[in-house]
């Protein structure tokens, strides 16, 4: 997959404990990637990374805060990573509610961090930064957001993640030139669901929660709508548009300065479907009801969110793989699996196989 681009190479991925980084970590690890991370410990409930065994697999497993940029740039200055994939990050709208000053913090000063060690190591190194389709200054209207739109933000973490993409272009036209050392890009996907998410105050999570103690679903905000993806689809978005970075041969381009800039990696529109629609669809494979919980008086999250992926399809030919009705299936089949007993490396491995293989049928580029 994606042309052997990370066989044998050295790939730094901070965020590897968390749900996204671990999928991720497993992955580049199937690639041939001599892999190192760098991480806070994951949380008591956040066990996918341990389920996987992934320390056991990697070159180096630090762990430390973004906030520590002489360790960031000591690591960066020693390992020399050929690619970093920046993930580490806080992630969670309404927590960011009760911790702004860590929230702004870890996400925009930590991109800033891992730039500026970069920045000083002075090393050739393909950087892809991991944002959010929350980054845009959202209207609440039924345009897609393209990747030339707003930066904003109503939310502290919406607002982190918008400002952590202003300063990655910072970096990016004032130290990273075009035919410098560094190629850095920025990911931003939609909302990502799949097996071994425990994240609190996140619906499938939630979701999963409730039923395996037996109760009904509580939904507090049925009619947003977001647009769903399997964490497979971003993941393949950002490992191809680090190839492409790094040699845009594979993507048929002569040089690499069409992918130094801002990248969407979402599903069709037909996936953009409301937390209600979500939450029928996954019981209908795993059981259960759910209870409306609307409250008026909330914390502001959202209504209406769109990408437009366009650019990705058209620079990448990178376009989604499975629709809603699969990413839903995929999902419960994983925690299903899980609940049995199944080993969850082998759930994840599984899949990974029915992504690629399902990516080789669509004739995808990343996939041939």
């Amino acid at each position: 997959m994606f042309h052997s681009t990370y066989s044998g190479k050295s790939v730094l991925l901070t965020g590897h404990t968390g749900f996204k980084g671990s999928w991720l970590s497993l992955w580049l690890l199937q690639s041939g990637a001599r892999l190192s991370g760098y991480s806070l410990d994951p949380q008591p409930h956040e066990v996918l990374y341990d389920q996987l065994g992934i320390s056991a697999r990697l070159t180096a497993d630090h762990r430390g805060d973004l906030a520590d940029l002489a360790r960031l740039t000591s690591i960066i200055a020693e390992e020399k990573p050929e690619f970093i994939f920046h993930l580490a990050a806080q992630p969670l709208v309404r927590l960011s509610y009760e911790i702004p000053v860590e929230t702004f913090t870890t996400n925009v000063l930590g991109t800033v961090h891992l730039l500026e060690a970069v920045r000083r190591s002075g090393h050739p190194c393909t950087v892809v930064v991991i944002t959010t389709d929350k980054c845009y200054e959202n209207r609440e209207w039924l345009y897609s957001y393209r990747e030339e739109d707003a930066m904003g933000g109503h939310d502290p973490y919406s607002a982190s993640k918008g400002a952590a993409e202003i300063a990655a272009a910072s970096y990016r036209r004032s130290f990273f030139d075009p035919g410098g050392k560094v190629a850095m890009s920025t990911a931003r996907a939609g909302n990502v669901i799949g097996g071994g998410d425990w994240a609190l105050d996140r619906i499938v999570p939630d979701c999963i929660r409730a039923l395996r103690k037996g109760e009904s679903i509580p939904v507090r905000n049925k009619i947003a709508t977001r647009p769903w993806q399997h964490v497979l689809e971003p993941l393949s978005g950002y490992l191809w548009l680090g190839a492409a970075l790094h040699d845009s041969r594979v993507a048929g381009y002569p040089d690499h300065s069409p992918f130094r800039s801002s990248f969407n990696f979402g599903p069709r529109l037909t996936s953009n479907r409301t937390v209600a629609q979500l939450v029928e669809t996954l019981i209908s494979h795993t059981g259960g009801d759910w209870t409306d919980c609307s409250d008026p008086n909330a914390l502001h999250e959202a209504s209406k969110l769109n990408l437009a992926i366009d650019k990705a399809f058209h620079l990448l030919q990178w376009q989604p793989v499975w629709d809603f009705e699969e990413t839903l299936f995929r999902t419960a089949e994983w925690y299903l699996g899980e609940q049995r007993g199944e080993d969850p490396a082998l759930l994840c491995n599984q899949q990974i196989v029915a992504y690629e293989t399902a990516a080789q049928a669509a004739g995808l580029l990343w996939a041939r």
